[in-house]
């Protein structure tokens, strides 16, 4: 009976109050699980602000000895306490062990670099490294910091407290922890984010075990270390290195000179990202190492400014020497990973020809139909009306077709672009055929055109039909001016984005940003501009060699050229059906245009260097032309002949053209036709020999007798003598003739001699060398 009563109690009890012991259990769940969620979000927070080490916290060193007095940095008071010029560590990595995922990380150098990008370059401070035990590189290192403080000092008096370059930092290889700098870059102070450092390493090179084997060593370990990103420094704005050596006990690069410079080179560039920000330097100790530091010093504080006027290295040149160009030169860091350029590149996209899309034409009009040519008969033609459409619209498919292919458009109608023999030079690895027939140094020239337009579409050309074609000039015309400062400003930019890639010699890039020679034959037709001689006059006030190509299309134009340094006329052929098929002109009279192109030439002779460029094509004008071309030297006398084999360039436009590499003739053959040729010319009693050839480039030189002096070629040009003649006649009119200015040929670009420099490196590809030494000895 109690047991009953006391159930229907809590019966009664529990009907009574359950309404707020539900509420009650209810709301602490609820506080429960916010507070649980809270704790968990609340641990995360905190191990993410402090990422894990890569490496274990180094043991305290003893005090390492300065090489230089601590000075205050002039930029702002905020950062004044992470610019010390102490050799301490700017940050010291978090204790701990390693942490070992267990799976590989992912390469993420270039995210960690995008994202510094995203954060504001405020302030450069350079690092200087160097390794010495003669206490030598210790004393150009000393000079280093020296130069760098001054420009640090320069750059501070311009009162600039939002951006600068801070005072430079100096440390010896042997006395710090390469972890601290090698392993990870260190990371800007947090009351200075903006903060981005440069390594500039100093390194001689020794043939004994040194802290550079160490060293070496560390960074392929580094690279190489897959609890590491590959591109562990990457978040630095750049590196440059300086090696000094001896030549006297390693006489070149191959046997020695400077080899762990160029080691630590390499290794820098993997852990970078390729950040070179200035071209490697080597001096050797006992002739030139002082001013070539000076030189390299200059260059790169240079750069510095230029990464924070621009905030970054910049890119390279996307498409400069694209292998549709058939002149790929792959970087030796592809080479080592095995990268074949033409294997590896995407499928070239099929290319519209101009000469039947609606170019140029106004936006209205929406029907598609081609651009109206005017294929002119022997009757002069009617002045063009005048017309402001642009001949290459930034919105048309050729701008992005030429672009693509790594020009510069300048204006409306003009190019810039550099080629693969200005790469080469200034690798050390060679200059092209100008160079040896006439003293041209590929990485002193630039290669433009004031006029896209041509009135050809030869077979062989490099463009696929992708630049405008046309027989009347129909656009807008840019001002000489604009031209002018256009193609500079590009050719400059274009080369100072050169100076990441490997192997870039230091002084040939700083003797690369003075423009000394002009090629105007880059593509279209340079005498279709009509202001083309103001042009030219602006070349030669600024002591710019001009070498002008036309294609014998246009004499009118010819006829009024004022002098050149030289000038080119291309002859493709020898009779009027080979030349239709070859060059394909525009228009219908070009048979009766390129005849009287060579009574024109034939006239300039005696006032400047005339050429003819014969381009021989197998299949198409080499077999049974040799009496044709010997009556258009006959006709013109030009005073030099070039023979070079054409260049195939591996695409579907050239296959349908009917050009394949079969088309394209051995070395052997050119000489055959050469010899065949000069042979005809003495069997007519033309004064002409063989002078000069360039086999890498295929290509051979016949000069006339005029330049075979004292039994010695003088092909070559002296181009200081040109200009003080030319600023002569047009002070009192005083003429003068090619023979006034020509130049001595180099015995090593003689016929015979095979033509290439023996100062530069020849490289050879897939094992060719071998091949050639035999046939050389055959």
């Amino acid at each position: 009976m109690t047991e009953h009563s006391l159930t229907e109690g809590l019966l009664t009890f529990w009907h009574s109050y359950r309404l707020l012991f539900l509420v009650a259990f209810s709301t602490g769940f609820v506080i429960i699980r916010f507070y649980r969620k809270f704790q968990t979000r609340s641990k995360t927070t905190a191990s993410s602000s402090v990422p894990p080490s890569p490496r274990s916290a180094s043991p305290e060193k003893p005090d390492k000895p300065l090489l230089n007095e601590a000075v205050k940095p002039v930029a702002t008071q905020n950062i004044e306490s992470q610019t010390s010029l102490s050799n301490e560590p700017l940050s010291k990595a978090a204790s701990g062990p390693k942490r070992v995922s267990g799976k590989k990380p992912l390469k993420v150098a270039g995210r960690r670099a995008q994202s510094d990008q995203g954060q504001p370059i405020s302030f450069i401070q350079p690092i200087i490294f160097f390794a010495s035990l003669t206490t030598t590189t210790e004393r150009y290192a000393q000079t280093l910091l020296e130069d760098l403080r001054a420009a640090a000092q320069k750059r501070a008096d311009l009162e600039d407290r939002e951006r600068g370059l801070l005072p430079p930092q100096i440390h010896d290889l042997s006395y710090i922890d390469l972890d601290d700098y090698f392993t990870s870059a260190p990371k800007p102070p947090s009351n200075s984010p903006g903060t981005r450092y440069v390594y500039c390493l100093l390194i001689p090179t020794y043939n004994i075990d040194s802290i550079l084997n160490t060293f070496l060593d560390h960074l392929n370990e580094t690279h190489n270390d897959f609890r590491i990103d590959t591109g562990a420094l990457s978040s630095l704005a750049g590196y440059s290195v300086f090696g000094f050596g001896d030549k006297e006990g390693w006489p070149t690069e191959e046997e020695g000179f400077c080899s762990q410079a160029k080691e630590l080179d390499k290794w820098m560039a993997k852990l970078t990202g390729r950040k070179r920000a200035y071209p490697l330097g080597f001096g050797d100790v006992k002739s030139d190492a002082e001013s070539a530091l000076k030189e390299w010093s200059q260059g790169l504080q240079d750069v510095l400014l230029d990464i924070l006027e621009n905030g970054g290295l910049g890119e390279g040149v996307p498409g400069s020497g694209d292998a549709v160009e058939s002149d790929e030169e792959l970087d030796d860091e592809d080479l080592e990973n095995g990268v074949k350029g033409n294997n590896k590149r995407r499928k070239a996209q099929d290319v519209v020809d101009l000469e039947d899309i609606k170019f140029g034409a106004d936006p209205q009009n929406t029907t598609g139909a081609p651009v109206p040519v005017d294929f002119t008969t022997t009757k002069q033609s009617a002045p063009a009306p005048a017309t402001e459409k642009e001949m290459v619209p930034k919105t048309s498919p050729t701008y992005a077709a030429l672009t693509k292919q790594g020009y510069t458009i300048v204006g409306s109608h003009s190019g810039v672009k550099i080629c693969r023999w200005t790469k080469s030079a200034l690798r050390g690895r060679g200059s092209c055929y100008k160079f040896s027939f006439y003293g041209i140094r590929s990485h002193l020239c630039m290669e433009a055109t004031p006029s896209l337009s041509c009135s050809n579409k030869c077979i062989f050309c490099w463009r696929h039909g992708t630049n405008p074609v046309g027989t009347t000039w129909r656009w807008k015309v840019d001002s000489p001016e604009l031209i002018f400062q256009g193609v500079k400003e590009g050719h400059y930019k274009k080369i100072k984005m050169m100076r990441g890639v490997p192997g870039v010699r230091a002084e040939r890039f700083a003797e690369a940003m003075r423009i000394r020679h002009c090629a105007l034959s880059l593509v279209g037709e340079p005498i279709f501009y009509p202001h083309i001689n103001q042009f030219l006059d602006m070349l030669h006030e600024e002591h710019i060699s001009s070498f002008l190509v036309c294609n014998a299309q246009h004499p009118d134009q010819l006829e009024t050229l004022h002098r050149v340094t030289q000038l080119y006329v291309s002859i493709d052929a020898s009779n009027r059906e080979s030349l239709r098929k070859i060059d394909r002109p525009l228009h219908r009279d070009f048979w009766e245009r390129f005849q009287r192109c060579l009574d024109i030439l034939r006239e300039k002779r005696h006032v400047q260097r005339t050429v003819f460029r014969l381009t021989l094509v197998k299949g198409f004008n080499i077999d049974d032309e040799v009496i044709g071309y010997a009556n258009l030297v006959e006709k013109a006398l030009p005073c030099f002949i070039e023979i070079k084999g054409v260049t195939y360039c591996g695409t579907s436009t050239s296959a349908g053209a009917g050009l394949t590499m079969q088309n394209v003739p051995f070395y052997e053959e050119i000489a055959e036709f050469v010899t065949a040729l000069n042979s005809e010319l003495q069997r007519r009693g033309l004064d002409y020999g063989i002078a000069a050839e360039h086999a890498h480039s295929c290509c051979v030189l016949i000069a006339s007798e005029r330049f075979h002096v004292n039994g010695k070629w003088h092909t070559r040009i002296d181009y200081d003598r040109f200009f003080q003649l030319l600023e002569k006649e047009k002070a009192d009119g005083t003429p003068f003739t090619p023979e006034d200015y020509m130049r001595e040929t180099e015995d090593w670009a003689l016929w015979g001699n095979g033509g290439f420099d023996p100062n530069d490196e020849r490289v050879y590809r897939k094992g060719k060398k071998k091949q050639l030494q035999v046939t050389a000895e055959a």
